[in-house]
């Protein structure tokens, strides 16, 4: 469940947004809720995603909605009215499309494939990220490479960042950045794709203003045609200042321009349009929405690109439908691997249910015999009894496991599984989540 750009503007997405650095806080902090029992967060500029694993549907929601109002500050109604949730099958298929780049703003872009990537990276050995998300998560990026590989859907497309550089472009009325004085704000992955796009269009000479010089300067070797020029976060506001278009793209969670910073600044250049304009693709935003009431200025956010990604509608959609296909394949195999794991709890109770009828017999036998019987013997009689639960076993448990060089279908499978089920008496799923709330609650009390 979450919100994205087809959803909630960004004044509302950056409310919810979650910092990289605290996603394995919030992995935590949501398996601890009495119904979840595994996380995982996608926070992006476009999107603010929760993946969960849950004992109950309806009180998972509840309690994942009552957890995005509590660190948000945003009330339950309020996230109601933005939020889509999605259930088994529509939400793996929406994670695929998600790292396929087809619920993109920008169709096909890169960068979100990378973001799935990183959610993966930052969920490793963070509890609650456990095998059903991080299997899931793990299947996405293999759908996302596919997907770009055999429909050709990333080409001439057009990231973020380059929609930012194309739209500057269009607001200025100009046809190269050759005379345009730019300023990037923050040379993380999406500041220096911002620089590479006014590279690629012209621009000559770029001020780059970030808190520490390394990342700049590791950009100049990159760009070696291009004076890159590195300043401090706190010279900001004088290279502002001398700048005709500004890009912001920092990961602060606090606006750096509000109208005060803004209003002081002087006019720019009649020859350009006499408006200095501010590019925002960060969320939270780091152009303060009072800054738009100027006179002086045009503000533009991420939900402002979809004016640039509109063009070449009906190639994307034709890509779109072929990857629609890949993705529905891969669907049949993730159910089949998420259904597979179903077989894993009744493997272990036939098991105990047989160690428990072989040690009760043992005893039994050994009670008999009297205190005359040596430990050689007891030794002799325990290895037969085990090898023959063991041999006993082996039959059933093969036909329980879901080996690819097997030539069984999943739903014979699966139907072996509820045999076995029924003709020993295995405990059922409903008991096993009952015991899995029970425990859940009990942690959760003081």
């Amino acid at each position: 469940m979450g919100l994205n750009f087809h959803t909630a503007p960004v004044e509302v997405r950056e409310k919810l947004a979650i910092p990289e650095a605290n996603w394995p806080q919030a992995i935590v902090e949501l398996c601890a809720l009495n119904h979840i029992e595994e996380a995982a967060v996608l926070s992006t500029c476009n999107r603010m995603e929760i993946y969960v694993v849950a004992l109950s549907q309806h009180r998972g929601v509840k309690e994942v909605m009552e957890w995005m109002s509590k660190t948000s500050g945003v009330s339950v109604s309020e996230i109601c009215q933005h939020r889509f949730t999605l259930y088994n099958e529509d939400a793996t298929r929406h994670l695929f499309e998600v790292s396929s780049g087809l619920d993109s703003l920008v169709l096909g872009e890169g960068q979100i494939l990378a973001q799935v990537r990183q959610v993966v990276k930052t969920g490793q050995g963070v509890p609650g990220f456990d095998r059903k998300i991080s299997g899931l998560f793990k299947h996405a990026i293999t759908v996302g490479k596919r997907v770009r590989t055999e429909t050709n859907i990333s080409a001439g497309s057009v990231s973020v960042s380059s929609a930012a550089v194309e739209l500057a472009l269009l607001k200025l009325a100009e046809s190269s950045y050759a005379t345009v004085r730019p300023l990037v704000i923050g040379a993380g992955k999406m500041g220096k794709l911002v620089i590479k796009h006014l590279a690629a269009k012209g621009s000559t000479k770029i001020v780059v203003v970030n808190r520490s010089e390394e990342r700049v300067a590791a950009i100049r070797k990159e760009l070696k045609d291009v004076e890159i020029i590195y300043k401090p976060l706190s010279e900001m506001l004088a290279c502002t200042a001398e700048a005709d278009v500004v890009f912001t793209s920092t990961a602060s969670e606090n606006p750096l321009f509000l109208k005060e910073h803004v209003e002081a600044l002087p006019p720019v250049r009649e020859e350009i349009g006499g408006l200095r304009l501010f590019i925002d693709i960060s969320v939270p935003r780091n152009v303060g929405p009072c800054v738009s009431d100027l006179d002086t200025v045009r503000v533009y956010n991420v939900d402002d690109l979809k004016e640039v990604v509109a063009a070449n509608k009906e190639d994307r959609l034709r890509k779109a439908m072929e990857a629609q296909g890949i993705i529905a394949e891969e669907l049949k195999q993730f159910k089949s691997w998420k259904d597979s794991l179903e077989t894993v709890p009744t493997i272990k109770k036939l098991r105990a249910y047989a160690e428990r009828i072989r040690a009760s017999e043992l005893d039994k036998c050994l009670s008999k015999m009297g205190d005359g019987i040596s430990k050689k013997q007891k030794a002799a009689l325990y290895d037969l009894s085990m090898g023959i639960v063991n041999k006993l076993l082996h039959g059933p448990i093969q036909h329980l496991r879901c080996d690819e060089s097997e030539n069984r279908t999943l739903n014979e499978t699966l139907e072996n599984m509820h045999a076995l089920n029924r003709i020993f008496d295995l405990e059922t799923d409903t008991s096993l989540l009952e015991e899995k709330i029970r425990a859940k609650v009990k942690q959760s009390q003081p």
